[in-house]
């Protein structure tokens, strides 16, 4: 049912938009043939090749209500708990593509824009007109399956001080002109996450804003290739990578970040969808199931990449021989605990889930709950992955070429023994996944967003506050006081 969705071909093809990617100094004329985007450029596109697969058709993709195609289940508006198992069993499978190491893939913006159409009201009652702009925006992205990604959060100047406190001379993205045709935007937004990879950029303002920073207060979209847009990227992990055996995540799914610069960006009127209103901007992210879904996307994720350390801190140890000590025994348990303890809280917050009219929503405090202690675990886990592995990730060769030397070859093979008996390139393989995942620049980074890519740790745990059931917890209190006052002894 349906017609072909999008797949491989058309993602590159896509990207082909002349958009201003800059790197070390230089414009990026082809950023997919660039040596530092390349292949994480075709790791996006492969899964829509995944997902495009005639055996994966029917488990990744729907019928889209308004065109005749398909398009990815991240799109799809669950109605039912059964319906969103469905849609998380198809972003399961994409983030086993990519072991969850890409945290900005297509189905989490798709997750974001999604979960904000569930709550289309909470936009009309603040303005139909923006509104209809948003609604025909999504069928637009749903409809072409477009890759999103988004800028939200400004960048980091004093931050003693608040958007509108900088100075006349602030950065930061703010509405310098306005007339019958749309609004001219200026300044800067962060943090770019697969900006290159992407189709085109969301932007919103999820910071707190005061009643007089209007003109900070707007939410739109436009296409990454938008005159007037550039691209300042971070250093490119990829672009150092040796190989995909030396650096074999770096090599692949190097998603980028960057500092999104909007110089006198000219936004149309119907790709604006909050305009002005500081409260607007707040609300299209809570009053509505938009943040609630985005990080429960980022959940599903998550629990495949937890799964993944969990994999890799067992093969080390089968790899060393120390799978059987008690100590090590003893740490994998603990680690296979946290990761199943991870998983089954996605499970919990679909199973405390709720209607919201016609959509079925995740639980809030069982998403905030769980971000809020995925935050703290991931460097632990990280840590604990490193200690079992010891000196194994450093006496490592300094890449594939020692092992075409045969006299150098000789002598590798020699000390990089393995337990269970696997070849030593096979030992040196795995260990350069190792290292990757837990040490390397590539993996700093990686910890770095796992801790921060929802806001501080006061953020998150700000929203498990005040999202929990407190008054039944002290309902709870008041009952057993009372209990024993009422059972308490005279001691005469």
């Amino acid at each position: 049912m349906g017609g072909a969705a999008k797949d491989a071909a058309e993602h590159l093809a896509s990207l082909e938009d002349g958009r201003a990617v800059w790197l070390d100094g230089a414009r990026v004329e082809n950023p997919s043939a660039h040596p530092a985007f390349r292949n994480a450029v075709r790791s996006a596109a492969g899964l829509y090749g995944y997902q495009a697969d005639p055996a994966n058709l029917e488990a990744m993709t729907f019928p889209s209500p308004t065109a005749r195609r398909r398009v990815n289940r991240a799109w799809q508006m669950p109605t039912s708990l059964e319906e969103l198992l469905q849609r998380r069993r198809a972003m399961t499978a994409w983030a086993e593509c990519h072991a969850g190491f890409m945290g900005r893939a297509p189905d989490h913006l798709a997750s974001a824009v999604t979960g904000q159409i569930m709550g289309l009201e909470v936009f009309e009652a603040y303005d139909p007109e923006r509104a209809r702009a948003f609604h025909d925006y999504f069928i637009h992205a749903r409809d072409n399956d477009l890759y999103l990604t988004y800028v939200i959060v400004n960048p980091q100047l004093d931050r003693s001080k608040s958007t509108g406190e900088q100075g006349g001379d602030s950065p930061m993205l703010r509405i310098v002109d306005e007339d019958v045709e749309g609004v001219t935007v200026r300044g800067g937004k962060m943090l770019g996450t697969a900006a290159v990879l992407a189709n085109e950029m969301f932007v919103a303002h999820l910071q707190p804003l005061k009643p007089d920073e209007e003109d900070y207060a707007i939410s739109f979209a436009v296409p990454m290739a938008a005159k007037g847009l550039r691209l300042l990227a971070r250093k490119s992990y990829e672009g150092r990578a040796l190989s995909t055996f030396d650096d074999p995540l770096a090599s692949r799914f190097d998603e980028n970040d960057g500092l999104v610069w909007f110089d006198d960006v000219k936004v149309p009127w119907e790709r604006v969808f909050v305009h002005r209103s500081p409260a607007m901007c707040a609300r299209q992210f809570h009053a509505t199931p938009g943040h609630i879904y985005q990080n429960y996307q980022a959940q599903i994720r998550l629990a495949v990449k937890f799964k993944f350390l969990v994999g890799l801190a067992r093969r080390i140890c089968e790899t060393i021989g120390t799978v059987k000590m008690p100590p090590v025994a003893e740490t994998l348990g603990m680690l296979a605990a946290q990761a199943t303890a991870v998983e089954t809280m996605l499970h919990g917050m679909e199973a405390k889930g709720r209607q919201r009219g016609r959509y079925f929503v995740p639980d809030a405090h069982s998403v905030y709950a769980a971000q809020a202690y995925c935050q703290a675990l991931y460097p632990r886990m990280v840590e604990r992955v490193r200690g079992l592995a010891g000196g194994a990730l450093i006496m490592l060769p300094s890449s594939e070429r020692d092992l075409a030397d045969p006299e150098l070859a000789g002598i590798l093979q020699s000390v990089q023994q393995s337990a269970d008996g696997a070849p030593p390139v096979e030992r040196v393989r795995l260990m350069k996944l190792a290292w990757d995942a837990l040490g390397s620049e590539f993996a700093g980074r990686q910890t770095q967003y796992e801790m921060f890519y929802a806001g501080a740790p006061f953020v998150t745990r700000g929203h498990a506050f005040r999202t929990y059931d407190w008054e039944g917890a002290e309902a709870l209190v008041a009952a057993v006081s009372g209990s024993a006052e009422e059972t308490r002894t005279d001691p005469a």
